[in-house]
């Protein structure tokens, strides 16, 4: 059995999704796809954390490259969330097996992935694993006031996922650093800052939440990428208080010439590196484009709204399932 999950875009909410705010997700089109006729040659925390907790039986064989880059003869992550992708192609898999499908497919292996994925990483909302599940544009929301008996067998609060149109005419192009990020440090970081600095925290939180509450209710493109940019210069200062580049030198380059054209600029997801996000109400320009390229980022060609996770054959989608 053979299946695929997509990767993930977060456009808006990082970091204030930890403390109650929506945040919106794409699955991109770039797959993971587990195969159980063979076993995993490389077992990853997140699936291990699933056989350990009885979602998974034994790990399959995958290939994630597509959410990979190669450099200098190695491997590295794009950010693009290949490590939730992994975990729910491979739990779907099993599934597949065991005969679920479709939207049922989709529901079991985001049940099970989520607290998976959130044991090996130590944390986190959950918004890519729904990304990969579910698929499209989506919105989430940790359900922090659930009881803790659901909070307990989430390995953390239940996280609300919907279907979400963005705006129309809305433009967004990704670039991607020569470098990777450790996603875990950076939170890190951040949840130190709110141990020993509450009121400095509380304040970015509170900009942050006005941004992604703006971005949510947001029904032109023009008032999705001045919320986003409200997010992106909240999150700068965010990084200068906890000491880490969310934003880093380059991406505050590129987003100074972005905000000359109208658009904005800004990380996607934790920061640091990894992929950024431009945002704009015109395709992207060639200049930004040259901008971009002399801090060291390069075009990164995606599609949202990609499908969520499905079974394969021989090689290709099946066309049996409805969509996810």
């Amino acid at each position: 059995m053979k299946a695929r999950a997509p990767g993930k875009l977060v456009l808006s909410g990082a970091y204030a999704v930890l403390e109650g705010a929506t945040a919106i997700v794409a699955a991109v089109d770039r797959y993971a796809t587990a195969d159980s006729s063979a076993p995993a040659s490389f077992v990853t925390a997140e699936v291990a954390a699933a056989i350990a907790r009885g979602a998974l039986v034994s790990a399959p064989a995958f290939d994630a490259a597509p959410l990979r880059a190669a450099t200098d003869g190695r491997s590295r992550k794009l950010g693009l969330g290949s490590s939730a992708a992994i975990l729910v192609a491979s739990i779907a898999t099993a599934l597949g097996e065991a005969g679920l499908g479709g939207h049922a497919l989709a529901q079991e292996a985001f049940a099970r992935a989520l607290p998976a994925h959130r044991v090996a990483q130590g944390g986190g909302s959950g918004v890519d694993v729904a990304a990969s599940a579910h698929g499209g544009v989506v919105r989430c929301r940790l359900e922090l006031a659930a009881s803790p008996e659901a909070t307990v067998a989430a390995a953390g609060p239940p996280l609300e996922v919907a279907p979400v149109a963005l705006p129309a005419g809305l433009h967004v192009h990704v670039v991607a650093s020569q470098g990777e990020v450790a996603t875990r440090s950076m939170l890190g970081a951040v949840r130190a800052l709110a141990r020993e600095a509450p009121e400095r925290y509380a304040a970015w939180l509170a900009r942050a939440r006005v941004g992604s509450d703006a971005a949510l209710a947001a029904t032109t493109a023009g008032a999705f990428v001045a919320a986003l940019d409200e997010q992106f210069r909240a999150l700068a200062e965010l990084g200068r208080a906890a000491g880490v580049p969310i934003v880093t030198p380059a991406m505050e380059c590129v987003a100074r010439q972005a905000r000359v054209l109208g658009a904005t600029f800004g990380p996607s997801g934790a920061g640091g590196g990894d992929v950024a996000l431009y945002v704009g109400t015109e395709a992207l320009p060639a200049e930004l484009v040259a901008c971009a390229a002399r801090e060291g980022l390069e075009r990164l060609e995606v599609a949202l709204g990609a499908r969520g996770v499905h079974l394969v054959e021989d090689g290709a989608p099946s066309g049996a399932e409805e969509p996810s």
